[in-house]
């Protein structure tokens, strides 16, 4: 039993990973449903460590994230000043800003022969060459896969491609622009900065090249594991693949994913819905992954380019009690991680989007083509060849929700907007009287003006109305003294 926990939380191989980098001050991160493991993977680490060296080492658990699990929390790791953070669990293996990172998958059980019987029962059935995408829970087992699969004598028939496993340990770049993307596993050069003539993909902490003149399209992407975010991604990303999950856990083969096809539509109505707003909120969903503050920073543009107002709000994990705080704002940015970028909004007053969508909906000229791109690097670089095709003149659009031609451009007076901000603010205080009265007694004048292009152009054109006002009596009313005592038991009852 305590080989088998070692083994699932690699005790050894973290413990030599710490002396071989000569670290004295470790935060482990643990997810919420392995926090329970927690004291005695500690307990495990300091055993072991004491073995191999006489420095004193001391680790830190962390467990509540101020956003994500799945990412490295380095504002936790920075107040306990860690050298090092020891991530455990499902993880998106987003570069890090400030601290190098080890990670420990975990090890998922998994039938390993009923999930090559799986597998090639439904290849055979295919004349598609098969990709094997996995969980990172059952990175360990893809060994004995291929291996399995080599002496059924079936690989080569069945043109069987098996992804890798991105990186274990990840190292902060100097350069964020260079690691808003993933870490490369080897020391290969970018050919061009093109998506479309790069045959290298990364999703999910996964890696894999295509044969020169193949595409993704070609092939039959196999998953092994659960219906997670990882797979959520693979499906949205690989839209136009056939896809076919094994789930280990049933040792059954799934094929329909008709919820998850659905979400490219819930998707795109945002993004005709966010072309008509005017103020936009950006929110900072993490503080961890190399880069966020360059797409910040790169939204901020995008959306003063379109002409329209954005704020920068940072507030942890978003819900929907949370953004109601900001009815100002038409629509949100979630400026996150691959994992955690798609955010259900159904239940929130203003749709919650992902970078990508901001670019669709804010980037002149630009279609979606059914591509779907989650990593920052990769929204990025599709701007710029967007914004190249698409550099003439701007022309009316036609919005499905007002049912017209609307104009987008930006005008002179709102092109000083960001230069007014100070005088706008002030205003709002001045007038802060008149924005509290009651406008005469027409009370339907109480909607959400969406024509606002600022928070205080949106707060000035609010009416107040207070409880019952009863203008014909304008006398004021007798006081009535209330209550007193203890409210377990009051006076005079």
């Amino acid at each position: 039993m305590e080989l088998e926990f070692e083994s699932k939380y690699e005790i050894n191989r973290t413990a030599e990973f710490i002396i071989s980098k000569s670290f004295t001050r470790i935060a482990l991160q643990f997810p919420d449903d392995l926090l329970k493991d927690s004291t005695k993977v500690v307990s495990a680490l300091k055993s072991k460590t004491r073995l191999l060296t006489d420095r004193e080492i001391r680790f830190f658990v962390m467990a509540d994230t101020t956003y994500g699990s799945c990412c490295i929390d380095e504002v936790g790791a920075l107040h306990i000043d860690a050298e090092c953070v020891v991530h455990y669990g499902q993880t998106c293996l987003s570069p890090t800003s400030v601290l190098p990172a080890f990670f420990v998958f975990g090890k998922a059980s998994i039938n390993v022969s009923s999930c090559v019987k799986h597998l090639i029962d439904y290849a055979s059935k295919s004349d598609k060459p098969i990709m094997i995408l996995y969980g990172l829970e059952y990175a360990h087992v893809i060994p004995h896969i291929q291996e399995e699969i080599g002496l059924s004598k079936t690989e080569s028939q069945l043109k069987l491609s098996v992804a890798n496993v991105l990186c274990s340990f990840i190292s902060p770049s100097k350069d964020p622009r260079e690691s808003m993307e993933h870490p490369r596993p080897y020391s290969e050069s970018d050919s061009s900065d093109s998506l479309s003539s790069s045959r290298s993909y990364r999703l999910g902490g996964l890696t894999w090249d295509l044969p020169e003149g193949s595409k993704i399209e070609d092939y039959l992407l196999f998953w092994i594991g659960s219906d997670s975010s990882a797979f959520a991604n693979v499906v949205l990303t690989f839209n136009g693949c056939d896809i076919v999950r094994y789930d280990a856990e049933e040792d059954s083969l799934v094929m329909e994913f008709y919820q998850q096809r659905r979400i490219l539509k819930r998707r795109y109505y945002l993004v005709e819905k966010a072309k008509d707003a005017n103020i936009i909120g950006i929110l900072v969903g993490t503080l961890g992954v190399a880069g966020y503050l360059h797409m910040i920073h790169h939204m901020q543009a995008l959306i003063s380019a379109a002409g329209k107002k954005s704020y920068i709000l940072a507030m942890g994990r978003p819900n929907p009690a949370k953004l109601a705080n900001f009815p100002e704002c038409d629509v949100f940015i979630y400026i996150s991680c691959a994992q955690t970028a798609l955010l259900d909004s159904k239940e929130f007053m203003s749709p919650v989007i992902t970078p990508f969508e901001a670019n669709l909906a804010y980037s002149t000229g630009s279609e979606w083509t059914g591509a779907y791109l989650m990593h920052f690097q990769d929204v990025i670089n599709s701007v710029k060849s967007e914004s190249e095709a698409h550099s003439g003149s701007e022309e009316p659009r036609f919005s499905f929700f007002q049912g017209g031609y609307v104009e987008d451009h930006k005008s002179i007076d709102q092109a000083k907007n960001g230069e007014e901000d100070t005088g706008e603010a002030v205003t709002l205080v001045q007038a802060a009287e008149k924005a509290l009265q009651l406008k005469g007694n027409d009370h339907n004048s109480l909607t959400k003006q969406t024509a606002a292009k600022s928070g205080p152009e949106y707060f000035l054109s609010r009416a107040y109305r207070g409880l019952e006002i009863n203008s014909e009596n304008t006398l004021p009313e007798p006081y009535i003294v209330g209550r007193s005592g203890k409210a377990s038991g009051y006076k005079h009852e």
